[in-house]
């Protein structure tokens, strides 16, 4: 049976850091519009003590999504052959948003972009993008996985590439959560009982479609129609700490195999608190008491969220050993999982080569 395996990783780490002192001179407003009259160095800790964010990465006003996305690119393929892909899938949510224009450029796509500047002659090297919330990157896998599984494609990259710096409100609380970045992976066929071994994914829109979405300023001075990313973050915690185990867990048992079988597990890095809930409530589910330690790798308290590109971002730290006291050998079995906009949940399970 033909099997996916990730042959090659790469990510872009913007240069420049965002610590929360940074914040320290904003003005906050409530949904209301009503300005908050709490101290903004409380609203700043707060953040921090809620998210375990201490600084993020933001692009250089010179770099786009595209760019990114091309310098990841690049990374996964060195020493590859790139005329050899079959596809290219790029996961992103926002297309190329300038640094002196907010206003979204998805024509051509992101991925189209990353193929000309890659130089792919390559006709049958189709490059197309997800807009799927933050699990693009994990559906882009689960895509790439039916093609190669078919037997439609033996090589295919998947991009996660995002700028959320640009179209986050610098008077909104949620604002200090986001975070700029770029992962990719290129994956291709083989043999054996080894790489993706099962993925499941949801899509709750009946109630939850609308907890992440786009909206004007919560300042009433800034209604020059510029639109930013908004979010009931309480709704959402609830439902990612209720829902994220369970499609675990059906991943898992999809795969036949249980929770003690699992030696990481790489949640999507939205929130260090909510990921721990996570975890905590996925032991639950299997009546597991004791947690181990290290196997979940966190990276928000230093990149934030990138959305799409933190999944792969943290896999490629960890392909490389850049992620301290964490490691992944041949035989080992990692769980992905992501949750977001749409809303949308996914979760595969890998068996290292």
């Amino acid at each position: 049976m033909l099997n996916s395996i990730i042959t090659s990783t790469g990510c872009y780490i913007p240069n420049v850091k965002v610590h929360n002192k940074k914040f320290l001179g904003s003005e906050f407003f409530a949904s209301d519009g009503t300005k908050l009259e709490k101290p903004t160095e409380d609203i700043v800790n707060k953040l921090e003590e809620i998210t375990c964010i201490r600084e993020r990465r933001y692009v250089d006003d010179d770099l786009n999504t595209s760019d990114i996305a091309f310098l990841a690119a690049q990374e996964a393929l060195n020493g590859t052959d790139r005329e050899s892909l079959d596809f290219i899938i790029v996961a992103q949510n926002l297309g190329d948003v300038r640094a002196d224009n907010v206003k979204t450029d998805m024509v051509p796509t992101i991925a189209a972009r990353v193929k000309h500047r890659l130089r792919i002659k390559n006709p049958y090297t189709v490059a197309y993008d997800i807009p799927f919330g933050c699990p693009g990157w994990l559906h882009g896998m689960i895509t790439a996985d039916y093609y190669i599984k078919s037997g439609d494609a033996k090589k295919v990259m998947v991009i996660g590439a995002e700028v959320l710096s640009r179209v986050s409100d610098p008077h909104d609380i949620d604002g200090m959560i986001y975070a700029d970045g770029a992962g990719a992976t290129v994956l291709e066929s083989s043999d054996g009982d080894v790489g993706i071994l099962s993925h499941v994914t949801r899509s709750d829109t009946y109630d939850d479609a609308f907890l992440l979405g786009l909206g004007e300023s919560y300042n009433p001075e800034r209604k020059s129609g510029e639109l930013y990313i908004k979010m009931r973050g309480h709704d959402i915690y609830k439902y990612a700490v209720r829902k994220v185990p369970e499609v675990v867990k059906q991943s898992l048992d999809k795969a036949g195999l249980t929770l003690t079988d699992v030696k990481k597990v790489l949640i999507h890095q939205a929130n260090q608190k909510m990921d721990e809930a996570i975890l905590s409530r996925l032991f639950k589910l299997y009546s597991i008491k004791d947690i181990p330690d290290n196997i979940m790798p966190m990276t928000i308290s230093w990149l934030g969220n990138s959305s799409v590109a933190t999944l792969p971002t943290m896999l490629d730290l960890l392909q490389r050993g850049q992620l301290e006291n964490h490691e992944i050998h041949s035989g080992d079995i990692v769980v992905f999982s992501s949750v977001g906009a749409g809303m949308n949940i996914n979760s595969m399970v890998y068996r290292v080569p």
